[in-house]
């Protein structure tokens, strides 16, 4: 059991074969199952980073986005301030330790 596309159940049955499907039971059984998707899909970018899978993941997090009550665009906007004001991860720095001056 996985969740998948809205259209593959079609995409199968246009191939000639048959599948067993069923819609989610629960607003937190759809977000369990988008849990488990968005790492999955993380694992497929990692071993072939492509648009494809890029384009998985960001379907995953506007599908979070959706059942949480989060505009997918206003969640771009916001990323896209957070950047401005604090900086992306493109760099890679790694905070190790904070301290207080003395």
């Amino acid at each position: 059991m996985k969740l998948v596309r809205d259209k593959i159940p079609e995409i199968i049955e246009k191939d000639g074969k048959w599948c067993l499907c069923r819609s989610v039971y629960s607003k937190e059984e759809h977000m369990q199952l988008l849990k488990e998707k968005i790492i999955e899909e993380s694992e497929e970018f990692l071993e072939n980073p492509c648009y494809e899978e890029a384009a998985d993941m960001l379907e995953i997090i506007h599908a979070f986005c959706h059942l949480s009550g989060l505009t997918f665009d206003l969640a771009e906007s916001v990323m896209h301030n957070k950047r401005e004001s604090n900086g992306g991860f493109l760099n890679g720095i790694v905070l190790e330790e904070v301290g207080t001056s003395s």
